[in-house]
């Protein structure tokens, strides 16, 4: 199997306006994530990330699908996505 098509398997979490995603096999704990979190509700779990470091993890229930996170992650690792809105 090549690197395009390998699959990873993300660890998703609701948020009130979305959904985030951390994928474990592409995280290497830089941090990066963390520091731009505006609600502070990212920290680093207990467990591995892809290079033996810590991976991070979420309070869901805080995130205000900024994607901040997201966008600053050097190795998209994180994936958020928006619900749409209701009409």
């Amino acid at each position: 199997m090549s690197e395009e098509e390998k699959s990873y398997q993300g660890e998703r979490h609701r948020a009130p306006r979305g959904t985030w995603t951390i994928y474990p096999e592409l995280c290497k704990g830089c941090g990066l994530c963390i520091e731009k979190c505006p609600t502070h509700v990212i920290s680093w779990s207990d467990k591995p990330a892809n290079y033996g470091t810590l991976r991070v993890t979420v309070d869901a229930s805080g995130c205000i699908v900024c994607r901040q996170c997201m966008l600053h992650c050097p190795d998209a690792a994180i994936y958020v996505q928006v619900d749409k809105a209701k009409k």
